[in-house]
């Protein structure tokens, strides 16, 4: 791509240096997640280097939150105990410095989700990834896609990221074909991936958590988030390559994570 040669090296070699500190550092990272994708979330974080933690009682998730190295907070399945114990995390996360990812899977159509997730966007989150129609969603602007699919397109939704960035003052990414990752001010487009993703059930919220495991040892969330996209995404285009199909392609996944190196980021990333 002419006109991208050193950013595209940029991007990459932080990202290179990132899943190095990852594994180094073994961020102890706190999902309060949805129930269909506990054990894959779990498995993702591990096989990248990362330490996961599941704590979802309101009781235990703050004093957690409070130590964590970084918080997930999914929106799949909210239950009453667990929408309580999203907020205390939540609030816990933002008086103690801890790095925090809001995915607000399925809003807009849905009444109960939507209102906790305007809820907790209100607390500043650090990161926030979904698709177009929950971002389009999440800023008032449409009514949600088709369940967790969306039905509006990355570029649609753009302007209302760059204007949310700037609202909770964070990151916010949008995945499709071609993701979109802004914190209001600088963008970025990354171009890996692939659509056997979208076939397995926690494709993308796995992502949200190794968003958090990444923000966990880099303070600039546009680079922590733009790394955990690209080794994410470039995991999978290695593990596609490999896979029969969807279930072994969950699998490969999991080892490509595991196996991923630097030098493979670096000669891989599609980034501008």
């Amino acid at each position: 791509m002419t006109g991208f040669a050193v950013p595209e090296k940029t991007a990459a070699q932080s990202a290179a240096e990132l899943l190095t500190w990852v594994r180094r550092e073994s961020p102890l990272v706190h999902c309060i997640t949805n129930d269909v994708v506990v054990n894959f979330t779990a498995n993702v974080l591990l096989a990248l280097g990362a330490s996961p933690a599941m704590v979802d009682i309101p009781e235990e998730s703050g004093g957690f939150a409070s130590v964590a190295g970084g918080l997930l907070i999914n929106l799949g399945t909210p239950h009453a105990e667990r929408r309580a114990a999203m907020e205390v995390a939540a609030r816990a996360a933002a008086d103690h410095g801890t790095p925090w990812v809001l995915d607000p899977v399925a809003i807009g159509a849905l009444p109960v989700r939507t209102a906790l997730a305007h809820q907790l966007r209100d607390l500043g989150p650090s990161i926030v990834r979904g698709n177009a129609s929950e971002i389009l969603a999440l800023a008032g602007a449409g009514n949600g896609g088709r369940g967790v699919d969306a039905v509006s397109s990355v570029d649609a939704a753009s302007v209302v990221a760059v204007e949310t960035a700037r609202k909770t003052g964070g990151v916010v990414a949008i995945s499709g074909p071609v993701d979109l990752i802004t914190d209001g001010t600088r963008t970025v487009r990354v171009a890996n991936g692939h659509e056997l993703l979208t076939r397995v059930t926690g494709g993308g919220c796995a992502l949200g958590a190794v968003m958090a495991a990444f923000a966990a040892v880099e303070q600039d969330r546009l680079a922590a988030t733009t790394a955990a996209v690209l080794v994410y995404t470039i995991a999978a285009e290695q593990a596609a390559a490999k896979a029969q199909g969807p279930g072994s392609f969950a699998v490969e996944l999991i080892d490509a994570l595991y196996s991923i190196t630097g030098d493979d980021v670096e000669r891989r990333a599609r980034v501008r």
